[in-house]
């Protein structure tokens, strides 16, 4: 493609991003309406309870979210009596996350409306579009 032809609009890079935030907002207004969260409170919280306790490095790297937004998260989902922290006996600088009950209730709700907009998403493109699309997504990571 010649430089003079690029167009923004058609640059991977730019549709990728703009699909993504356009999907992500449908989403969050669900956890938003809710729960009052943020996108990366969502995303704490889904770590915290799909895989367990973690420490905030660990979901730091797991969902690939800069440390200082990880803190700011896990502050947030504290206030909201979602999460518990607990100084690690292993590393004292490190915290210890799990969710609490309310916390538990939360990522329950979450998941199941996940599970409920993937299906809106696949009768709106179709099954076989939705796998292909997660393929040549997978692809890129």
């Amino acid at each position: 493609m010649h430089h003079d032809d690029f167009q923004l609009a058609g640059f991977t890079p730019y549709l990728l991003n703009q699909a993504a935030e356009a999907q992500s907002l449908i989403f969050s207004a669900i956890y938003k309406d809710r729960y009052g969260m943020l996108r990366n409170e969502w995303r704490v919280l889904f770590h915290l309870g799909r895989y367990g306790e973690m420490t905030a490095k660990d979901i730091s790297e797991k969902a690939m979210i800069h440390k200082t937004k990880i803190s700011r998260a896990v502050r947030a989902l504290e206030e909201k009596r979602f999460l518990a922290r607990e100084v690690s006996e292993e590393d004292r600088r490190a915290e210890r996350l799990t969710l609490r009950a309310p916390g538990r209730e939360a990522f329950e709700y979450l998941v199941k409306a996940a599970g409920e907009y993937e299906d809106r998403l696949a009768g709106k493109l179709g099954q076989d579009e939705v796998q292909m699309l997660k393929a040549l997504l997978n692809k890129l990571l």
